[in-house]
Order: C-alpha cells, then structure tokens, then sequence
C-alpha cells in the first residue's frame, strides 16, 4: 500500500515557484491581448461603433444570439450568467441593456439607443463556430482543437473544415507554428477575388496555390497591365517630388515591374509598395498599381481559403478606384491598420507596459514618502514572510 503511495507522490507534477509565476504572468498576457488592454471599469458604448474590442454574448439575457455586450458590461451586468466570450469583434458597439434585452437595464450606461443598427451578428453569438456549428469548447470531444478565425466574417473553423485540397496546407514553419497573418475562409475568398491580381508575395510562405486561381492565367493576366514611359525614383523610402504626369509613369513602371517576367520578390517587390505607400500617404496623385486590369467584377473567383503573409494589408492599392471597390465589396476596413488583430495585440502590450510601469512608478513614490522606520519594518516584514514560506516548503521535502 505504501509502495502505491510512493508511486502517486513521484507521479505527481510539481512546479517551481519561478515556473508557477511565468505561468501566471503568461496567462494574464493573454488575457490583456484578448481584452484589447481594457480593465472592464467602464462600459464602451459612449465611444460608439469601436473598430475593434472584445465581445461577449450572454445566453441567459439573449438566448437568440442577437446581441453582444463589453468587457465591463459582462463582469458587471451579467456576473454569474452564460456568457460566450467571442475574441473580439469590428465596428460593434455595446447592446447591454438596450431593447433586446426586454426589461433588463445596463448597470453601468442604462442611457442606451433601442438598437445598434449598425452591429453585426453571425452564429458566434449562439455559442456555436465552424462550418459544423458545434460549441467551443465541444463537450463531445476529448480534446479540444485549435480553431483560425477568418478576418472577414470573423467566424471562427477547424483546421479540417476549411475546405483545403489534398495538395494544399496550412503554412507552418518548421516547429508547426503559423507563418501567416491572416486567414480567409472559403466563403469569403469570392469577395477578395481582387488579392488574384497582386504578386506572389502577399501569399504567406509563397504558397500561391492557396489562391485557388490558375497560376498561369493569373501571371497572364498580370502582364496584361500596360506599361509607361517616364523618370522617377525612390530612394531611400522618401519619394521623390514630380509632375502627376510623373508620379502616373512611376505607378506605371512600378506595375510593369511587378508583372514582368522576371517576377518581383524581396526588396523589389518592398520598394514598388513602398513607393505606392508613399504616393498614397501624399494624397496628392494617387495611380492605380493595377491600371485597369484589377479585378472588380468577379472574372476571377477564388473559391479556397487564403493565407496571406505579414503586412499584407500595406501592399493594397489605395487609389480612388480601389477604395471604391473596397466600399463595393464592404471590406473597406481592410486597409485600415487598426482593424487588424496583430495592430489590436501590438496596443494591447504597449497598454499592459505603461499599466505596470505606473505600478512600479506608484510603489517607488509610496515607498519613498514612507520614513526611515516605515521601511525597516516592511523589510523586516518581507524576511519574516520569506523565512515562513521556506519553512513551509521544507515540510513537503
């Protein structure tokens, strides 16, 4: 029986102290990135249609999955009911309390409109994801699969259920970690028929296949783009002062040079954006990169999931017919960088960085205004703690 006991004990996983409290901070990171940096103090309604925050559904208030309310408002408002928690969603303002939550009244901003008109809602808020419609996480299942939202319906799928072809994977690098920025599922990749039309770089590891379009009709399609005469020169990321009869031959070249036969990749393909970029950021005489042949009317339809490589959203032509073709297709928010998950996790721990560093600026200005004895006794506090909590953990030894 002892012998058994032994076995239970060696069985046993243990951590150290240090292991526990990297866990712990690992774990309150990823809370923060989830929460966009909000503390949940306050309800985000007043701030109106936020371009990105975190969503939570709460079933027991609205069992029909047609509403959403804050970080603040779940914590607050609805502690202690069903709550989904649904990552976070664009251009959503806070539902809590508002009509279709009867005569349920928000806590912490009852002054609310009837409805959000403007908000969105897919299955997500029933508590189910997936082209299968199943919960996360599935009580039915074992062990619980990562899933990848796609950027444009915001739902969330199993890697099994995207829809690849035999031929086709997830890019990954060599310890299968993702190597990609954004997904875009199969239903949503008609909408972006428009991404056939760029280089090969926007595909992240260079799996243009993924864009389930002809490799060859699309360079073909490409090298249709017609090409101009003209000088112009971008030297070290600063764009050079022309005529718009200049800045339209350079945007021209530039497009000459993406579809040429050589092809475009690295520092190439990063000095054509980048002179897009900065002809766009002039806002002066802005070129189509594409001329006339960037897919507008659906000629080209991609029917597989996309995954497109880092910083991809920079590279998106922001010519007035684009940005028109973007309000055509809805996705305008596209090329705003504040829409994107890894802008929304970069202000997230800039936010944490500046939260602990008030903290430590608050301790020091505490401390400092304690006198001499005030300080020896809270060190004497601290050693006394250490001494006990050593001696506690020499019993377990």
């Amino acid at each position: 029986m002892s012998g058994e006991l032994d076995d239970d004990v060696e069985a046993e996983q243990t951590i150290s102290i240090n292991e526990y409290l990297n866990d712990v901070e690992e774990k309150e990171l990823e809370a923060d990135l989830v929460l966009g940096g909000d503390e949940g103090k306050e309800c985000t309604y007043s701030k109106g249609y936020m371009k990105r925050q975190a969503i939570f559904s709460c079933l027991s208030c609205a069992p029909e999955g047609n509403a959403g309310v804050c970080t603040a408002c779940s914590l607050t408002c609805h502690d202690g009911h069903e709550i989904v928690e649904l990552w976070t969603k664009r251009n959503f303002r806070c539902d809590c309390g508002n009509s279709k939550f009867g005569e349920f009244f928000c806590k912490l901003f009852p002054s609310k409109d009837v409805e959000n008109a403007e908000n969105s809602y897919n299955h997500n808020f029933k508590g189910v994801y997936c082209t299968c419609n199943r919960p996360y996480p599935d009580p039915d299942v074992e062990e619980q699969v990562e899933m990848i939202q796609c950027c444009i319906c915001e739902d969330w799928f199993h890697e099994e259920h995207i829809g690849l072809e035999p031929s086709d994977e997830i890019p990954r690098d060599d310890e299968g970690e993702p190597v990609y920025e954004d997904f875009i599922c199969k239903a949503c990749s008609a909408v972006c028929s428009f991404l056939s039309t760029y280089p090969q770089t926007i595909w992240a590891a260079g799996l243009r296949r993924n864009a389930g379009c002809n490799t060859n009709k699309d360079k073909d399609v490409l090298e249709e783009i017609p090409s101009a005469g003209g000088s112009g020169k971008l030297e070290n990321g600063i764009c050079s002062n022309g005529s718009p009869r200049e800045d339209n031959a350079i945007a021209n070249t530039s497009a000459e040079s993406v579809t040429g036969g050589k092809g475009v990749t690295g520092e190439s393909s990063k000095k054509i954006f980048d002179l897009v970029q900065c002809m766009n950021d002039g806002g002066a005489h802005i070129a189509c990169l594409f001329g006339d042949n960037i897919v507008v009317d659906g000629s080209i339809s991609l029917t597989k999931p996309l995954f497109l490589s880092k910083n991809w959203r920079a590279t998106l032509c922001r010519c007035k017919k684009c940005l028109s073709m973007y309000e055509q297709k809805r996705v305008p928010y596209l090329i705003d960088e504040e829409d994107s998950i890894a802008e929304y996790e970069r202000t997230a721990k800039q936010k944490r960085e500046e939260k602990l560093q008030q903290q430590e600026g608050a301790e020091l200005t505490f401390l400092n205004k304690l006198g001499h004895v005030e300080k020896m006794e809270i060190l004497n506090g601290i050693a006394d703690m250490k001494d006990e909590f050593h001696n506690f953990l020499v019993c377990f030894q």
